[in-house]
């Protein structure tokens, strides 16, 4: 079996989408899921190419256990349409643009990342980048939310075992 690919996707690649990368890559090895699927993340914007993500996401996602330190911005491509199953976006603008990015073909699913929690009202993961610490806490507990409920969707809809412990 090849492993699933999911592609998350927000502005500049430095708050949500690393954010959501890096829960969701522990969570995967936690439940012994990591060699099933396979995560990265980008943006639909190009001005933080190359960079670490934002220090205070990293810093709300250390204070949680998260290491966000080995990820690196990037921009969506067009090959990831053709790489990734999944691609799932923080926020309907994202969504837009990542729909009118995509190829007539494209066979995989592009959707907003809380289409998968649970028990919440909100719908967009909101950027935390113009506003206090608070911001990064609160998307850290609808990314950890989602990436509950994306790992069970994958789990019944692909099959996946998890590797023995």
């Amino acid at each position: 079996m090849s492993a699933v690919k999911v592609l998350f996707v927000c502005l500049g690649n430095i708050c949500r989408s690393p954010t959501a990368h890096g829960v969701f890559q522990q969570l995967l090895e936690t439940r012994g899921f990591d060699h099933l699927v396979q995560v990265d993340s980008a943006g639909t914007g190009d001005w933080h190419i190359g960079l670490p993500p934002d220090q205070r996401a990293s810093a709300s996602a250390a204070r949680r256990g998260y290491d966000l330190s080995p990820l690196r911005a990037r921009q969506v491509v067009a090959a990831d349409f053709r790489e990734y199953d999944y691609i799932l976006a923080m926020d309907a603008q994202n969504l837009s643009n990542l729909r009118k990015l995509a190829p007539a073909n494209f066979a995989g699913e592009l959707q907003l990342f809380l289409h998968y929690a649970r028990g919440v009202d909100e719908r967009e993961v909101p950027d935390p980048y113009y506003g206090g610490l608070d911001g990064f806490d609160h998307v850290l507990d609808l990314v950890e939310n989602a990436a509950r409920g994306l790992l069970d969707e994958l789990a019944v809809r692909h099959g996946l075992q998890a590797r023995p412990l």
